[in-house]
């Protein structure tokens, strides 16, 4: 189990709160991406960060999906500077950038071959995360995810020294997130609220983090995507992602997350939405094992009918599911993203693979029952 001691600051107007973060900190590192960084409320960060004479070193150009190229190119590019702080802002690859950048630019860190080889990091540069999607929770996890392109997969570097000092949930950087990113990074969010809520390792802390989290984010995240300057509902969704991270820290995710690993590693499918595809089908199949779990969130969804047996309710979780895949406008088969239906053997090679997320599953699937999983996901002809 793992100890979580960053300190929070949230709010509608939170911003100045950064301020007494970065006392006597002098030399900042901010990790962002092009599309942030051009944010009205991106702007007033980084001028606050700059206040008082500070050097802000900026790298601008995380990816999507980074890959361990990719963070090998930045770490290149800033190998002859030293920073007090590290400030990651933006959505889940940028905070896991930065998390890793925290590692790697402090004296002693390991390189990160030998990280990616499975040695644990021993300490990073003080840090701070300022997430801009609701989504990864990646400010409460102490994970790291890069994609390997030579495995058509993705891979965890996961230690608590990359759990960040300070977050920031500001819900004023998420109301420009397009629809389809609110979308598809909110049911990122639900997947590891129910992944992490039905793991074979869920546990009471585990649990009560899912649970807060999932009553946030079905009572607001129709509302967050359909109504973008609403910051009640944008702040109650940073609030479910970040629960959703709290919630990996101390259990995992599982069935959903080790099938779309490699629709990411090898089609470069955005997580959200590679999630978002298998959120139905994969909770259809864990569903047997997990009625009376799945009966309770049942009762937390808004307008549900709470008079139903606990098998009744795990069935209408699954179905409302699908429904709120669907009422998100987000993609509901792969053909269409460029996926080609011969590639499902393949696919459901990697996903066994990824040993670590499936051996938290409560049900254990083998390569045909995957291969049933991702078969659901093509039109039938």
């Amino acid at each position: 189990m793992v100890t979580i001691n960053s300190t929070i600051i949230s709010g509608a107007d939170a911003i100045g709160g950064i301020r007494p973060l970065l006392d006597r900190k002098t030399d900042l590192l901010l990790v962002t991406d092009g599309n942030i960084a051009r944010l009205d409320a991106a702007k007033r960060i980084v001028a606050l960060l700059k206040e008082d004479n500070r050097s802000v070193t900026l790298i601008d150009n995380v990816p999507p999906e980074p890959s361990h190229h990719d963070v090998s190119q930045l770490l290149a590019g800033i190998s002859s500077k030293s920073f007090d702080v590290v400030v990651g802002m933006g959505g889940g690859s940028v905070l896991d950038v930065a998390k890793l950048l925290s590692v790697l630019c402090h004296p002693q860190s390991p390189g990160l071959d030998s990280l990616l080889a499975g040695v644990k990091p021993v300490a990073r540069m003080p840090s701070l995360l300022i997430p801009a999607t609701a989504g990864t929770g990646s400010e409460a996890t102490p994970n790291a995810i890069l994609a390997i392109p030579e495995q058509n997969t993705k891979v965890g570097i996961i230690s608590p020294v990359l759990l960040p000092d300070y977050v920031a949930l500001l819900p004023e950087l998420t109301t420009s997130m397009p629809p389809h990113i609110a979308s598809s990074t909110g049911i990122d969010a639900l997947c590891h609220l129910i992944e992490c809520f039905t793991s074979t390792v869920a546990n009471p802390v585990s649990d009560n983090a899912a649970l807060i989290g999932l009553t946030k984010l079905l009572n607001n995240i129709e509302t967050a995507c359909a109504e973008p300057d609403n910051l009640a509902a944008k702040l109650e969704m940073l609030w479910a992602s970040y629960y959703g991270g709290v919630a990996i820290a101390h259990a995992g995710t599982h069935l959903v997350h080790a099938l779309s690993y490699p629709l990411g590693g090898r089609y470069h499918l955005p997580h959200g939405v590679a999630n978002a595809i298998l959120l139905a089908p994969c909770m259809r199949v864990v569903r047997p094992y997990a009625v009376e779990k799945f009966a309770q969130v049942w009762d937390r969804v808004p307008g549900a009918d709470t008079t139903l047996s606990a098998e009744e309710k795990s069935h209408a979780l699954v179905d409302y599911f699908a429904a709120l895949v669907r009422r998100l406008d987000l993609p509901d088969n792969l053909e269409a993203l460029g996926v080609p239906r011969e590639d499902i053997a393949s696919l459901s090679d990697a996903a066994l693979n990824v040993k670590r997320l499936m051996n938290n599953a409560p049900c254990q699937v083998n390569h045909d029952e995957v291969q049933a999983i991702y078969r659901t996901l093509f039109p039938k002809n």
